[in-house]
């Protein structure tokens, strides 16, 4: 597998001016050399300026985060990644390859998550080339490569965790995203190591129930938040009830036996766990 080396090109603009003034001097020569009738130093003088015009193809333009890949006849040469004009061999051949940091989005999958149910799923990926070589020699487009395996490891991401946690402290995608995050970003890495690409960042950006079974699952998820808030709210009132019975007793109000302790509580919890407000009777006595 090839691996990126650094390929030290020459200043261009100190090789542009030795280049343009040897090109000046032999057509300046070539001038003398004719109106001296001395056909030799003139063809000297043509052959330098073809070799000077040759020696100008080996100017190329590094921009700031790219890279030029330089081949000798199919080899690799190396890859120039100082930015500005340089100069190197003329018969080197010098693609450009752009080390920019670059993210997409992937289409919105749809997958069956760990307890089987449908869901749908797209994340965001920040990536990077780090070995010019590998990107450029080892797979046919970087970006495509790097598109698919995405789209292949979140797949395989989400089909091992489940949607929500079925039991206390599992990870699940809806409630552990930082730690799905990092597990997401490990495996596109891996995936995508051979093209010598970096992965910065990989994050779900979508995440939500497939249609056919949204609707159920809302209502489940209803019920259980209105199964916890049941017992919040029977929490708090068995707590107020023990309050108010300690207080009256307490502070000798009202002295209660079993049976009105039993009804009072009756009535409290009811007041207390309703859905709705109560209406209570007032006793003003037998008449």
């Amino acid at each position: 597998m090839l691996q990126e080396k650094l390929h030290r090109s020459a200043n261009g603009y100190g090789a542009l001016v030795v280049l343009l003034g040897l090109a000046a001097g032999c057509i300046v020569g070539f001038f003398k050399g004719a109106m001296a009738a001395s056909p030799m130093l003139a063809m000297a003088m043509i052959l330098g300026g073809f070799g000077a015009i040759l020696l100008l193809k080996g100017l190329f333009i590094v921009n700031p985060n790219e890279g030029r890949v330089l081949q000798l006849f199919g080899s690799y040469v190396g890859t120039a990644r100082e930015p500005g004009l340089r100069w190197t061999n003329p018969f080197y051949t010098k693609d450009t390859l752009s080390l920019r940091v670059r993210n997409f989005e992937t289409a919105q999958l749809k997958v069956n998550d760990h307890s089987g149910n449908p869901i749908e799923i797209g994340a965001v990926v920040v990536w990077n080339v780090e070995d010019s070589a590998k990107a450029t020699f080892e797979v046919q487009d970087a970006d495509g490569f790097v598109r698919i395996q995405s789209e292949a490891a979140l797949r395989n991401l989400a089909s091992r965790y489940s949607y929500e946690p079925q039991a206390a402290g599992e990870i699940s995608l809806r409630s552990h995203q930082e730690e799905i995050a990092e597990k997401l970003r490990v495996e596109i890495q891996e995936r995508v190591a051979k093209a010598g690409v970096h992965i910065s960042e990989a994050r779900i950006s979508h995440l939500a129930y497939a249609p056919e079974i949204a609707q159920a699952m809302l209502r489940r998820q209803q019920a259980i938040a209105v199964i916890a808030a049941r017992q919040k709210i029977v929490e708090g009132a068995v707590s107020m009830v023990d309050m108010a019975l300690k207080g009256l007793a307490q502070q000798g109000i009202v002295n209660l036996d079993e049976k009105q302790k039993a009804e009072m509580v009756g009535n409290l919890l009811v007041v207390l766990c309703a859905d709705r407000d109560t209406h209570p009777m007032v006793n003003v006595g037998k008449s």
